[in-house]
């Protein structure tokens, strides 16, 4: 990016080299013959799914979740025709066909899609590949205890018309000591729930209850699959989390890489006067003569509004401030500090620049937004490439 100039206003680039480690890092943290799940929802948490899928798989990732259909059909368009899709969430009834034609794996949460999907497998000859989640607590997806009354019968019905690839639940709030009380009470009734399946002679290929969070705080409950997201894009689910996984080493190191930088550049450099206002309204007041650079980023990229007159941005190194308010389309840095910038010259929004860095934490930080928010707003249409 930094040799040519760029065809849109930004560019993300995703290493290659971070992914690697990683997930070379979760690997050794979850225990022998745990299968990973790569979580890709939200465009691959704003990574990209296009980019993201086959750079995981070079790095031995063999099974992708996302949340609903519209994403394994991309997902399906990239990967390699034997590595495993799952969809936790929504899918269309008239798009169920695509799903079980394909062989994609699907959660049932709902007794009405157990039995239209169970029925449509056994029109179309295939078997549904499923993953039952069980209501343990969260309160939002899931079959309760009563359900299992209805599902009985349908499993019974449609024996040969579908394999169970996995029996599930999502544990509430793992990032934070404050629910271990509830998830202990959602793990028994997890196991409750299971020796009912098992006690009518159905056996679950596998078992998965934990997202990133519970695959760090409770090894325990890694079961025979762990559904990990936030992670191995190279952040923590929670400050809480990191904590909780350095109080027991010696080094207290952050072990992951941030993958993802968001770069732009200088659109247009000028000089405001003492006095003057910057951007629209009179939210920053020049307090002494100003050059300030212009850069063609604004809240219709991602950069929220709520960094005005508070982000930062590198230019040369050096972290600057953001004045004035966010624009859809632009934003504003005070350069005063550098001397004779140039327009074109790289701007980071995210990532390293000589030395310095700056991190989607000190985003959050500044703007009140989870990583996975910040992150996941990143529009589709900014272009975005591997680097080493």
């Amino acid at each position: 990016m930094t040799d040519s100039p760029l065809h849109t206003p930004s560019e993300i680039e995703l290493s290659i080299s971070a992914m690697q480690h990683n997930l070379h890092f979760i690997k050794k943290f979850v225990k022998k013959n745990v299968k990973i799940s790569s979580v890709i929802k939200g465009n691959a948490y704003g990574h990209g799914i296009e980019i993201y899928v086959p750079a995981a798989e070079q790095c031995g990732i063999d099974h992708f979740a996302v949340f609903s259909v519209d994403e394994a059909i991309r997902s399906a368009k990239v990967k390699r025709q034997e590595t495993e899709l799952m969809i936790m969430g929504w899918i269309p009834e008239n798009e169920m066909p695509w799903v079980l034609q394909n062989n994609v794996q699907f959660w049932i949460f709902e007794t009405g899609r157990l039995s239209y999907s169970l029925e449509m497998a056994k029109q179309l000859g295939v078997k549904a590949q499923i993953h039952i989640e069980m209501e343990t607590g969260m309160n939002r997806t899931g079959l309760s205890h009563a359900d299992l009354e209805e599902v009985w019968p349908l499993l019974e019905k449609y024996r040969d018309s579908f394999s169970l690839v996995g029996v599930c639940t999502h544990l509430a709030g793992a990032e934070s000591i404050a629910n271990h009380v509830r998830i202990q009470r959602q793990i028994k009734r997890f196991r409750v729930m299971v020796n009912l399946f098992r006690a009518r002679s159905y056996e679950p290929d596998m078992l998965h209850v934990s997202s990133s969070a519970a695959t760090i705080a409770y090894p325990a409950f890694q079961f025979d699959m762990v559904r990990i997201g936030i992670l191995q894009y190279g952040y923590w689910p929670s400050r809480e989390t990191f904590i909780h996984y350095i109080s027991r080493r010696k080094n207290k190191k952050d072990p992951l890489h941030h993958i993802i930088s968001w770069r732009s550049c200088v659109m247009a450099v000028k000089q405001v006067k003492q006095g003057e206002f910057v951007s629209y309204g009179t939210t920053y007041l020049a307090t002494e003569d100003k050059t300030i650079a212009i850069i063609p980023t604004g809240y219709a990229h991602g950069y929220s509004r709520s960094l005005s007159n508070s982000g930062r941005v590198l230019i040369r190194g050096q972290r600057l401030s953001v004045i004035g308010m966010i624009n859809m389309n632009m934003l504003i840095a005070d350069i005063s500090s550098l001397e004779d910038v140039k327009v074109g010259e790289v701007v980071t929004l995210i990532g390293d620049q000589e030395g310095a860095s700056i991190s989607v934490s000190s985003f959050t930080e500044l703007s009140d937004q989870l990583n996975y928010e910040l992150l996941t707003r990143l529009p589709t249409g900014i272009n975005r490439r591997l680097t080493t």
